[in-house]
């Protein structure tokens, strides 16, 4: 860790050190907006489920034209406009009592999404470069959990729904937190430009459609997709699902086991980085999707024992080992985009990237909610295990059409 932090220049310490601030506010709301809508402001469960879903369709709307204007005016401007849009969102969502105003609310909200991921991954490839970056990538990630888990326990403490004023206060601090990166960029990190010089004339390669034409970046979409299809989108629906119908575990069982989500993930990524350094990112992608197969098949087994201890101790025991692959995802994924991408692209092949991940967020939770519906809960398991054994081969073709220095493998001069 000490290597790593004086390899950062301090732009890049400056960007580091306030993630778990930054989504702090972030974890507080998560796991309570729907609650909120439905059981405070009294919205039908129907159409708040709406707006929740709205937010990523916002964000996967606007992520293609966001990454062509970070290319354009440069990451730290869409991103000062994302993080305006965040807090009017997250303002006006904490006195929503009438619907529209609600809609506006999580559509502002949406615009952030789908900006801040393509503009940071942006602003942090162009601060940080080579094997700093994929363990940038990581620590990034296992801050972020550590935000958002701690917000969350915060949040799960503070928040009644018989005191509407407990809820309006979270949203808040969701919006107060969002001032810590705007003030860093229009403060440190104001002269960091990830566009283009006006005077420079080098020729533009990179519209979508050419981008996409590419062998390595389409088999890297397909993999971002249906990896975040198994398993972020299958988190907040399908796991939960299963957990509580199949499973039969209480709303306490299913809080611990995010818990220890967070904790697998603070804890072991500083190890995992340690571990696949050095070593082809295809392979490392391969070995998470083992894993997550694993975590699936002991989810299954969960399901077998309905009610009982050992089903409590599967469904904790599938977080904590979906958690150790979560690790591998994270410092490699993004590091495949950045190094593929050149300085005048790098807005839209992160936006791709969060367009591949949004998608399967999307989509994850459709499917969970129709085979778990239909009561097909073995063919759930099957075909998440399934796609964990297409992600392996999705992963093998990739390294075929992959430079190897793109895949983590350091190239000889």
């Amino acid at each position: 860790m000490r290597s790593f932090w004086n390899a950062l220049p301090s732009e890049g310490r400056w960007l580091l050190s306030t993630v778990a601030v930054q989504t702090l506010g972030r974890g507080m709301t998560l796991p309570f907006t729907i609650i909120y809508l439905h059981e405070v402001r009294g919205f039908d469960l129907g159409f708040s489920g709406a707006l929740m879903s709205l937010i990523a369709i916002t964000g996967l709307v606007v992520t293609g034209p966001g990454g062509t204007l970070i290319d354009r005016l440069g990451a730290r401007r869409v991103l000062i406009a994302g993080l305006i849009a965040m807090i009017a969102g997250c303002a006006l969502l904490a006195f929503a009592t009438h619907p529209l105003v609600a809609t506006i609310a999580v559509m502002l909200i949406g615009v952030n999404f789908g900006v801040s991921w393509p503009g940071f991954n942006a602003l942090i490839a162009t601060v940080v470069d080579g094997e700093v970056r994929q363990q940038y990538f990581g620590i990034n990630f296992a801050l972020v959990n550590l935000g958002i888990g701690v917000g969350g326990v915060i949040g799960g403490f503070f928040v009644n729904v018989d005191e509407p004023a407990t809820f309006t206060a979270i949203f808040l601090i969701d919006a107060i937190t969002c001032l810590v990166p705007l003030g860093l960029l229009l403060g440190p990190l104001r002269h960091v430009r990830t566009q283009p010089a006006a005077d420079d004339t080098a020729e533009e390669h990179g519209g979508y459609r050419e981008i996409l034409r590419r062998p390595a970046v389409l088999w890297i979409t397909a993999l971002t997709f249906l990896s975040v299809f198994i398993g972020y989108g299958q988190m907040e629906a399908g796991f939960p699902a299963f957990a509580r119908q199949v499973a039969e575990v209480s709303t306490r069982v299913v809080g611990i086991s995010f818990a220890v989500n967070t904790a697998v993930i603070v804890l072991l990524q500083f190890a995992v980085l340690k571990l696949i350094s050095g070593r082809r990112r295809t392979r490392v992608m391969q070995v998470m999707a083992l894993i997550w197969a694993a975590s699936w098949v002991l989810l299954g087994g969960a399901g077998l024992l309905p009610g009982t201890l050992a089903a409590a101790v599967g469904v904790i025991a599938y977080m904590g080992v979906f958690a150790f692959g979560e690790t591998m995802l994270q410092p490699t994924v993004p590091a495949i985009y950045n190094d593929l991408a050149s300085d005048r692209t790098r807005g839209r092949y992160n936006a791709i990237n969060s367009a591949a991940f949004q998608g399967g967020a999307i989509t994850g939770p459709l499917v969970a909610g129709v085979m778990l519906g239909e009561g097909r809960s073995g063919w759930f398991i099957g075909a998440m295990v399934a796609g964990a054994v297409l992600v392996c081969v999705l992963a093998f073709v990739l390294e075929r059409v992959l430079a190897p220095a793109a895949n983590g493998v350091a190239v000889e001069v």
